[in-house]
C-alpha cells in the first residue's frame, strides 16, 4: 500500500514537471508563426555593447482633450543586464543569475491648455528575442492624479498590476494574453525584421497601454505589410479596417524609427539621434 502511495506521488511529479516543460516550451515559442520573418539575433551586434544608448528625438503630436498636442517625445534604446532574483538593471556584474536585455524607454512631456501630461514607459525584451516583452512599466503623471502600470511575462502567463487614480480601477491585478505583440513595442520590434518589399503576415497585437487609464484590453488580429522607398522601409499595420498605423525605418541598421502615424494620433517625426552614456554626469 505504501509502495503504491510512493509510485502515485513519482508519476504526479513527473506530470506536473512535463506540463510546466510544455508550458514553457509554449511560451517560448508563443511567436513561432511569425519568427521566421524577424532576425531573432539582430540586437547581438556589437553596436550595443559600447556603453552607450540610442537617444533619438522626436518632433510629436497626440490626441489630448480632443486636440493635438505638438512636443518633444525621447525614445532611448539601450542594452542592460538584469537579474533573476530583482528582475530589474543589475547593480552587481559578479552575480551568476544576470541576463541581457534591451531597455526600449519612451518619455514624452504633452502641454495641455491646463496642466502637462507626463508619460514615461519601459520596455524590456531579452536581446535573443525581439518579439516576446519580457517585462514593461508605464507611469502617467498630471495633475489629476497618478497611474502606474506593470505588465510581467513568467512561464508563458502575461500579467498587469496596476494602480490607478481613477474610479471603477483603483488598485488590481489581471491576466492578459500571451501571444500578442504589444502596440507599444513596434518601434523597437519591427526594426528587427528581414526587410522586404512586398512581406506581408499577420498577428496579434494589443492595443496601447501608455495612457493615464487602466482601461480594457483591445486586441486586433492586425496584418502587417511591408514596401519600401530609396531610403527607408515602411511597414503598415492594419489593426482593422478602420484603423491603420505606418512606421518608416532607415533601411542601414540599427534601421532607426524616422517617422511613425497612428490612426488615434500619436505621430512621430526625427529630429536627431545621438549616442551617449545619459546616466553620467
Amino acid at each position: 500500500m505504501k509502495s503504491n502511495a510512493v509510485a502515485w506521488i513519482f508519476m504526479l511529479l513527473i506530470f506536473a514537471a512535463c506540463n510546466t516543460s510544455e508550458r514553457k516550451a509554449a511560451s517560448e515559442n508563443t511567436f513561432e508563426h511569425i519568427e521566421k520573418h524577424f532576425d531573432l539575433g539582430w540586437a547581438d551586434s556589437s553596436y550595443w555593447d559600447d556603453g552607450k544608448a540610442e537617444v533619438a528625438v522626436y518632433n510629436a503630436s497626440r490626441r489630448i482633450y480632443k486636440k493635438d498636442r505638438s512636443f518633444e517625445a525621447t525614445l532611448v534604446t539601450v542594452a542592460e543586464e538584469f537579474n533573476i532574483r530583482s528582475n530589474v538593471k543589475t547593480d552587481d556584474y559578479s552575480r551568476k543569475d544576470l541576463f541581457r536585455v534591451i531597455k526600449y524607454h519612451a518619455f514624452a512631456r504633452i502641454p495641455t491648455d491646463n496642466y502637462p501630461y507626463h508619460f514615461s514607459t519601459s520596455i524590456f525584451l531579452k536581446r535573443e528575442n525581439p518579439l516576446s516583452l519580457h517585462k514593461m512599466t508605464s507611469s502617467s503623471q498630471e495633475w489629476c492624479g497618478n497611474t502606474f502600470k506593470e505588465f510581467n511575462n513568467k512561464g508563458g502567463s502575461l500579467s498587469l498590476q496596476f494602480s490607478s487614480y481613477w474610479d471603477n480601477e483603483g488598485s488590481g491585478s489581471r491576466e492578459l494574453e500571451p501571444d500578442a505583440l504589444f502596440e507599444d513595442q513596434l518601434g523597437y520590434t519591427l526594426r528587427s525584421l528581414r526587410f522586404k518589399s512586398g512581406l506581408r503576415f499577420q498577428a496579434k497585437v494589443l492595443n496601447t497601454q501608455v495612457s493615464n487609464k487602466v482601461g480594457t484590453p483591445a486586441y486586433y488580429n492586425a496584418d502587417f505589410a511591408v514596401s519600401e522607398s530609396d531610403s527607408t522601409f515602411i511597414l503598415t499595420v492594419s489593426l482593422d479596417k478602420n484603423k491603420e498605423n505606418r512606421y518608416e525605418f532607415r533601411k542601414a541598421y540599427p534601421n532607426i524609427l524616422i517617422r511613425q502615424t497612428t490612426w488615434d494620433g500619436r505621430n512621430l517625426s526625427i529630429l536627431k539621434v545621438s549616442r551617449y552614456a545619459y546616466w553620467q554626469n
